[in-house]
């Protein structure tokens, strides 16, 4: 069997996860984690339900197995506080380490610069993965239902919603978007990047959109680049919109946002 790049990540993960637990038991992590204040729910949900506006989710990412070096020289921090200042509706972070040159760290540095919803956005596997997530200060998770059970999509879902996260759950085809349907998922992500192949294609969200589920709140990630991609699919029905790389790249990040928009 052809090993892909997402069993590459996932094995990779699983591994790092194991690493984790080692350093800090998910027993003393669940303690830290009801130590906090209640978290304040819906937070992101809240967020991309708003239609009064196109809804960018503007994304940290350093790197990516496809694109290679992004733009691994700009500070989270800094950056957040630019995406905040040209309309964003929500940060997602990219924190997988070995992949994307990610860090629970760069969350965390965007937690404290801007009080905007964060999206923990990773190649979630295990429970624990949710508990740091809250612990970071993230307001909803992404759980791929690609790599996940639905028995684990289900699982994962409810234990997000006990944490007062909302959990994102992102497909690619219809069977996925089935699957998604299939345990009440509240926010869907369809990535038009396939994760097997890492090809993108605007159309996969073009057609999937005529599958939402009833009261599903959709996003569209991956490829896209201008404010005519977000009209366009805006006009489809999609309430929010998950942009990285466009962003990344841009010389001043503040601005090209305002041009998305």
């Amino acid at each position: 069997m052809t090993t892909t790049i997402l069993d590459r990540i996932l094995e990779a993960k699983r591994a790092r996860i194991a690493e984790a637990k080692r350093s800090v038991s998910p027993e003393l992590l669940l303690d830290m984690v009801k130590s906090l204040s209640p978290h304040n729910g819906h937070r992101f949900r809240n967020a991309l339900a708003r239609e009064d506006r196109l809804n960018v989710i503007a994304e940290f990412k350093r790197a990516s197995p496809s694109k290679g070096k992004i733009n691994n020289s700009l500070d989270p921090a800094k950056t957040a506080v630019a995406y905040e200042a040209g309309g964003a509706s929500a940060i997602s972070v990219l924190t997988e380490e070995d992949f994307f040159d990610g860090s629970i760290d760069d969350l965390k540095a965007v937690r404290r610069s801007v009080d905007l919803p964060i999206l923990r956005k990773d190649f979630i596997v295990d429970e624990y993965q949710i508990y740091e997530s809250a612990l970071a200060g993230a307001d909803a998770v992404l759980l791929i239902a690609f790599a996940l059970t639905s028995e684990s999509l289900e699982n994962f879902q409810r234990l997000a919603a006990s944490l007062g996260l909302d959990a994102i759950v992102e497909v690619h085809d219809l069977d996925e978007i089935e699957k998604a349907a299939g345990i009440g998922a509240k926010i869907i992500g369809v990535n038009n990047r396939n994760l097997k192949t890492f090809e993108v294609s605007l159309d996969v969200s073009r057609e999937l959109i005529r599958y939402r589920p009833k009261g599903a709140l959709m996003i569209a990630e991956s490829g896209l680049s201008c404010h005519e991609d977000l009209s366009e699919l805006h006009k489809l029905g999609f309430n929010g919109f998950l942009v990285g790389e466009t962003l990344m790249k841009a010389s001043d990040q503040a601005e090209a946002l305002r041009a998305l928009l």
